[in-house]
């Protein structure tokens, strides 16, 4: 069976977040000054082949704790769906 997988990978929340602080500064300087708070991460799509959801579920598990994130500065989310 085919999955779509959509993860997205974040800044600890405890790490500063200097693309968001830029960002953020940017914003102001034009116009947005409501927005407070802007941390910045990455989204990634997979498709993958598996067996049974939970088995893609542990496919794209793995994929983000050895490949798609670094644990010492991110955590990720995901969702895994059918095709």
């Amino acid at each position: 069976m085919k999955f779509i997988a959509e993860v997205n990978v974040m800044p600890l929340k405890a790490l500063l977040d200097p693309q968001g602080k830029a960002v953020r500064l940017s914003m102001h300087n034009t116009g947005f000054k409501s927005v407070e708070n802007i941390r910045i991460g990455k989204h990634i799509q997979l498709e993958l082949e598996a067996d049974s959801e939970i088995e893609a579920e542990d496919k794209v598990k793995e994929a983000c704790e050895k490949i798609l994130s670094n644990p010492v500065m991110e955590y990720f989310e995901f969702e895994v769906k059918k095709a």
